[in-house]
């Protein structure tokens, strides 16, 4: 059976907006950067990998639950850059045109949306393809389900699988918020414990098998790592929790094929020639 590709759909666009020149502009002489290097990035996956349903997924830039429980979670991320704004707008109706379906939450983040798709996928014995350019993701790496994980300033993606995350982290994927919550995560504004790194964090899961764990037997630690998980224990809990992805209902999406003439028309539309060029001469080959 063919995976789902589920797409983290602000981290591409995000991305693809700083990886090519605002000078991309459509009849209007607004930059459509953001949405021709999604859209080509998109492409080469779903050449690559064949999936049978493509799932773009938009959410809140940081969940309230999460800024209820940690005030700096996301605070220094990057606002808005001029010219992106209606890139975002415009990219539901544009992807919509290739056959993709286009999920939003106003709760939650695309994250969640990324994670409950994979979970439905699996139970329903599918396999599914997460792309995304943030690591909280490598939680939901397993056997049925893979990241493609899109590294800035580089072309195409890096599979991570369960096998991968061990290697990068030296903790298990069901571990990763965990993890995340001892080392901390700066992209998201997390500190994690004091004086613990990523060597310390990934021992301390391995003796102790989670941050629970870790906390419950500080008093194993040198003094001042018991020092700072018994001191802050609440609080890497609160950041063990923003970093746990939350579970919604989805439906899972029936197969569907890029609707390349449709597509086409959309990147023409923006000024997008040379891709519908290429949306076309797809469409041909696979008539």
């Amino acid at each position: 059976m063919a995976p789902l590709l589920v797409v983290d759909a602000p981290s591409l666009l995000f991305r693809a907006f700083h990886a090519l020149p605002d000078s991309i502009v459509d009849a209007r002489k607004r930059p459509v950067n953001a949405l021709l290097g999604t859209a080509n990035l998109l492409l080469y996956a779903i050449e690559e990998r064949r999936p049978r349903a493509t799932v773009l997924c938009f959410g809140q830039d940081a969940a309230t639950y999460r800024t209820e429980q940690f005030p700096a979670y996301h605070a220094d991320r990057i606002v808005m850059p001029d010219g992106l704004g209606h890139q975002f707008a415009e990219a539901g109706d544009f992807f919509t045109a290739f056959g993709f379906e286009v999920a939003a939450t106003e709760d939650l983040e695309a994250d969640d949306l990324l994670g409950s798709y994979a979970a439905t996928e699996v139970e329903a014995g599918g396999e599914a393809l997460l792309m995304t350019g943030d690591r909280d993701m490598f939680q939901c790496a397993d056997e049925r389900v893979t990241v493609l994980y899109v590294k800035t300033g580089t072309r195409g993606f890096e599979d991570v699988g369960p096998d991968q995350v061990l290697e990068r982290y030296g903790v298990p994927a069901s571990a990763v918020p965990d993890f995340i919550a001892l080392r901390g995560d700066p992209s998201d504004g997390l500190p994690g414990a004091r004086g613990i790194g990523a060597k310390t964090a990934a021992d301390l899961l391995r003796r102790h098998g989670s941050l629970e764990g870790a906390i419950d037997a500080a008093a194993e630690e040198r003094p001042a790592i018991a020092t700072a998980l018994r001191e802050q224990a609440d609080d890497l809990r609160a950041f063990k929790d923003i970093a746990t992805l939350r579970r919604v209902a989805v439906p899972r999406p029936p197969d569907r094929e890029v609707d390349y003439a449709h597509a086409a028309h959309a990147a023409r539309a923006l000024g997008m020639n040379r891709l519908a060029e290429r949306l076309e001469r797809l469409g041909d080959e696979a008539a």
